[in-house]
């Protein structure tokens, strides 16, 4: 009873926190948030460690010990940022959308929906992942987004809130998979994020900076069994703005070995996804402990 009644006014606390950061600029809020990540850097060694961990791992042989702690610092900071950033979502409409977020290759979804078998939009806990429904939103491609409950679902309920503002929609990870193949027979955009290390989920072992990662074989398979191509996708923060790049869109087909197919396309997402975090390593989550399955 003690833990759930903290949850509750944790919750209440950072609903009030959100109210306050509403009444500053976003920009004034995204510095104050980057202040705060700065703190945690420091007294939160429980996360800071691991990330640390992680970037030596990944960047060790290129990378001094003082690049390494710079980029974890920025890692929290773009983090905290990034969410102090969140309340200004219901300010985002199409008159303002182009100030705050320049696209890239837009065309690409455009072409990949002539073909009628919708989009599957595969980005990553990088950037800030939760502007990118709201954006496409705004652009004019409808569709919804897969997600994990929260387990507290006072914060699983604030989260759907803000992507209902812009008629996001909302698909769970538990829900069954006729719903999420649904978007894409209407020739929607189906949204997920696949860059974590979630035993729970069927998932394959593939490359990830030099060392095997357990990655979810479901955007793959989904891919396989609707005929929609994969696109990569991530909103990169930039200054007090952002680039939203779209890469080039993957066409899963199912060889005659399907789960040798289903390994090499993860594969060749996870491919997009580190040369992406290579190029802008402090906005992916580092503290995230992607590598702890590993084969027997």
């Amino acid at each position: 009873m003690r833990i759930k009644s903290r949850r509750y006014y944790l919750y209440y606390l950072l609903r009030l926190a959100a109210g306050l950061v509403q009444l500053l600029p976003a920009n004034a809020a995204y510095v104050i948030g980057r202040f705060c990540g700065c703190l945690g850097f420091q007294f939160l060694p429980k996360y800071r460690k691991p990330a640390i961990q992680h970037l030596k791992m990944a960047f060790g042989t290129v990378k001094g010990e003082g690049e390494i702690n710079r980029i974890a610092r920025n890692v929290f900071m773009n983090i905290t940022g990034n969410f102090a950033s969140m309340p200004h979502l219901t300010r985002v409409n199409k008159n303002n959308i182009d100030s705050i977020v320049r696209g890239h290759n837009m065309n690409r979804l455009d072409e990949v929906l002539s073909r009628g078998k919708g989009i599957i939009v595969l980005t990553a806990h990088f950037g800030n992942w939760e502007l990118v429904g709201a954006y496409m939103r705004i652009k004019g491609y409808e569709g919804a987004t897969i997600v994990r409950k929260l387990y507290f679902y006072k914060y699983d309920e604030y989260l759907a809130k803000l992507r209902r503002i812009h008629d996001v929609g909302t698909v769970y990870r538990d829900e069954s998979p006729k719903k999420m193949l649904r978007y894409l027979k209407d020739n929607k955009v189906l949204g997920m994020l696949a860059d974590q290390d979630i035993p729970s989920i069927d998932g394959v072992f593939v490359d990830f900076f030099g060392k095997l990662a357990y990655t979810p074989k479901a955007p793959v398979k989904i891919a396989m069994a609707s005929g929609a191509p994969i696109v990569p996708c991530f909103m990169i923060r930039n200054g007090l703005k952002y680039d939203y790049f779209v890469d080039e869109p993957i066409y899963a087909e199912a060889g005659r070995n399907k789960e040798e197919s289903v390994k090499h396309y993860t594969q060749k997402w996870t491919n997009v996804l580190e040369s992406y975090i290579r190029k802008y390593p402090d906005q992916w989550v580092w503290m995230h402990k992607r590598w702890r399955t590993q084969p027997a």
